[in-house]
This record gives C-alpha cells, structure tokens and sequence, in this order.
C-alpha cells in the first residue's frame, strides 16, 4: 500500500508551491506546466483510488473463490443471550446448494419443541436481493418474507432475515480502508455499500478478512452511521480443504444480546438434489 500512497502524498506536499507558481525548486513555473501538473497530481489520485477499490474488491473476490464448495450441510447449536444474561438454546439443520450468490439454501429448526420444524427457504440471486419463504407447522402455513421485513429477528435469534442471505461481490461498491488485527491475525479492513437497486437495512458494512487463509473474521453492519449488528467468526478450521470459522458470534447492539452459533457435523460437497430447496419441500418435515 505504501506504494500507492507515497506518490499522492509526495504530490500534496509540493502543491503549495505549484500554487505559488513555482517549481519545487524555486523557479518560476509557467501557466501550461503548471496545468500539466495538476493534471498529473489528479490522475494519480485518481488511479490510486482505482487501484484501492480493486484491490479491495479482488480480496472479497478470493475470499469467496476459496470458500466455494457445491454443497453445504451442518448442524447448528445456537445459544442467544438476552441483555439481562437469561440464556436460551436453539438448534438447527442447514442445507445449501449452488454457488455463491446464486444458491438455495433451507435452515430448519430441531429444537427446542415450540420452534422445531420452523423451516427458512432462502433463494440467493446475483443481480438482487434474495426471495425467502417460511414454514410454520404450528398453523400448517408458508408465508414469503416481504423485504421490509427483512430486517427483523429470525425467530429470536439475533441474526435478521438479511444476515441469512449471502453477499454477491457484484450488488456492492467496494473500498480498502485500512490493516488491523482481529484476535492477533492481521486483517484487511474493508467497507462494502450497496449499490443502487440493492434493498437492503445497512447502508454500510465494514468486514475484517484475514490475510493468512482470506477467511471472513469479523464484519459491522451500520445503518447510517450507527453500527446496528457485529458478526465474529473464530474457531477456524481446515475442512476438506475449506478453512471455515466454526464459532459465529452474532451481536445486536442496540438490543445488546448476542447468538453464538457453533457449526457441528460440518460436510462440504454433499450429493443433494434441487428438487429439495423449494417452497413444496420446505413444508416436508424432517
């Protein structure tokens, strides 16, 4: 990075002088030279912004090259801590097939008995916000998820419907913003705003991407400039050739509770069949 800095820090410190219409030197300078030195000055900093954008967009790009995998199956513990430390515990199945912003994947709840059976379908797109679908077998019905209600709870957990679906690299505008450490593993700091056409509750999201094995280590999700949701991934492990964060701590700061979910059972490249990942199967208990 240094070296698409130093240029553009190099060229604000002789500004004044160009202003002053003259060389760093002392020499008078001309009217043209003078332009030609702008111009220079501002297409550095325009292609040290360009190369920051890309870089930043190339990193989520091999994050998610390196997570992809056909099929996705796990068991979830969940643990959600309420603001007055009372602990409750669900559990859940998830399923998912296809690849990345552009796959279905159903979570199923197998405990405790007032929510198992509550099924989530959710279809992920590239070029828009994903389609969801609920079941309820306590009144035998499915009911789509509308997205202004995306931002609501899942079911008591503190992950919204939004946080269920998957990011597509193409529906955001990237920007490196910085180096920092999470949990002593040096990181990219990098911030994605939705582009236009996006729906979606956050108008920023700033994510920690490790720089030893690209796994995602933590990400703030804000509305406006307020941070509403932080997301930790830790316990990473090498499954089948995935490094994969086994422990996500997901924190609503403004309700100030927090779900840790663990990943158990985990398997990659699962043989699973589409037929299984519509809103038909989705009312099939399992």
């Amino acid at each position: 990075m240094s070296e698409i800095v130093g240029p553009a820090l190099l060229g604000c410190r002789r500004a004044s002088a160009r202003r002053a219409g003259q060389k760093p030197g002392g020499r008078p300078e001309g009217l043209a030279q003078r332009h030609l030195r702008e111009a220079a000055l501002a297409v550095v900093l325009l292609t040290a912004a360009t190369a920051w954008a890309q870089d930043a967009r190339q990193i989520v790009e091999e994050s998610q090259r390196r997570a992809h995998a056909n099929s996705q199956r796990y068991a979830g513990v969940l643990e959600v801590i309420a603001a007055n430390s009372k602990v409750s515990k669900k559990s859940w199945e998830s399923v998912r097939i296809g690849s990345f912003g552009d796959s279905k994947a159903i979570l199923r709840f197998t405990g405790p008995a007032e929510v198992k059976g509550v099924a989530l379908l959710v279809v992920n797109h590239t070029d828009r916000s994903s389609d969801q679908w609920m079941w309820t077998p306590a009144i035998g019905r499915d009911r789509r998820i509308a997205l202004q209600d995306r931002s609501t709870r899942f079911f008591g957990t503190d992950f919204s419907f939004e946080d269920l679906e998957e990011r597509d690299v193409g529906q955001f505008d990237y920007r490196l913003a910085g180096e920092e450490s999470i949990d002593g593993a040096p990181c990219w700091r990098i911030e994605a705003r939705p582009r236009q056409g996006k729906v979606s509750q956050y108008t920023l999201t700033r994510m920690w991407i490790r720089k030893d094995n690209y796994v995602p280590a933590q990400y703030e999700n804000l509305a406006k400039d307020e941070v509403v949701r932080r997301l930790r991934q830790s316990d990473i492990q090498n499954v089948q050739g995935i490094w994969t964060a086994r422990l996500l701590e997901m924190t609503d700061v403004r309700r100030n509770s927090r779900t840790v979910l663990r990943l158990e059972k985990l398997e990659y490249n699962v043989p699973m069949k589409e037929d299984d990942f519509t809103v038909q199967a989705l009312r099939r208990e399992q």
